[in-house]
């Protein structure tokens, strides 16, 4: 029986910067993701699954966030006092046929973490596309220069009223902030970034936001998912998410042939294979986000080389099991 390690960095332990987040909506996020693909592993009924869980170790705070265990029939595992994420994931991996690391890609947290396991072992995406995913700038120009429309495209558009700031390494909308102009949008992009932290700044890009779940294999994309994003902007420019609604599209061509300014799923799966095609490395579970403008149609936000949100419920709403469809898919160790 194969054994799977699944480490996920805000319940897993190891990474004081994110582990025992006081963000209950992150915590939550993160035990959401963690659960589900071990969940999808474990009614597989032919792996071993160990998770991390660092939660069961630590001390209840007043008003914490109540700790759930690992999924029934997972194995807990936890990082040994002091050490650091990267130590104990390598650490584990060693034991495990695969692991299966859920984890942002600031700071270079993703990629710090695949260098340390054997590139048989790991699950996702290799190491070339998680160091470029993890730049939203360097992804935009390398989508813009497969002729794919990012952002962009939109600098000189007399159309744009508002332009966007974040994090270049950043997961999510944490820290994102929309400006009126472009000339507040450069002093916010100016200040950070002499704070010492890599900004990007783009066109604020009307239109609804989406996100794609790509199963990825050997070049070539599946669109599992359309998704809805609920993202808002709120508190003077701030961004604010609050959460996805899975599959909102049907992707059968027969039900969804009309072209224009609604999304639609033909577009998105030519998009989606584009975006693969232009960056090499891409496996198992991807995440796409975008926003569909009614003129230009699908506009690429960012690529997130892991699982993301969306993957929660997606196996139950699809009837497979898509955890033991990338354990399978992937080389053996």
């Amino acid at each position: 029986m194969k054994r799977v390690f699944v480490y996920e960095t805000l319940t897993g332990g190891g990474a004081p910067e994110l582990s025992g987040s006081t963000d209950a909506g992150l915590l939550a996020m993160g035990r959401s993701m963690r659960d589900a693909v071990a969940a999808d592993l474990l009614a597989a009924r032919v792996y071993d699954v160990s998770v991390a869980s660092a939660e069961a170790h630590a001390p209840a705070q007043p008003g914490a966030t109540p700790r759930t265990p690992v999924p029934a029939g997972a194995t807990q595992v936890a990082p040994q006092p002091g050490e650091a994420a990267t130590a104990f994931v390598a650490r584990l991996a060693d034991s495990h046929h695969h692991v299966w690391v859920i984890a942002p890609e600031t700071g270079g947290l993703l990629a710090q973490l695949h260098r340390g396991v054997d590139p048989a072992r790991w699950l996702g995406c290799d190491g070339a596309a998680i160091t470029l995913a993890s730049a939203k700038r360097a992804t935009s120009m390398r989508l813009a220069e497969a002729g794919l429309t990012t952002p962009l495209a939109f600098e000189h558009d007399a159309e744009i009223t508002r332009w966007v700031v974040k994090p270049d390494d950043g997961a999510g909308a944490i820290d994102t902030q929309v400006h009126a102009s472009l000339e507040a949008a450069m002093q916010d992009w100016s200040a950070r970034s002499r704070a010492g932290s890599p900004m990007a700044i783009e066109p604020w890009v009307e239109g609804p936001a989406l996100s794609l779940s790509l199963l990825c294999r050997d070049g070539r994309a599946e669109l599992l998912s359309v998704n809805r994003q609920r993202v808002e902007v709120v508190d003077a420019g701030r961004v604010a998410y609050r959460g996805v609604d899975v599959n909102v599209l049907p992707l059968h061509p027969a039900r969804n042939r009309k072209r224009g300014a609604a999304p639609n799923a033909l577009a998105l799966r030519a998009f989606a294979q584009r975006v693969v095609q232009a960056m090499p490395g891409l496996r198992g579970y991807v995440g796409v986000d975008l926003v569909w403008h009614a003129q230009r149609g699908p506009v690429a936000i960012e690529v997130n080389p892991r699982v993301t949100c969306a993957y929660v419920g997606l196996s139950r709403a699809l009837g497979r099991n898509l955890a033991d469809e990338i354990v399978a898919g992937a080389r053996p160790p």
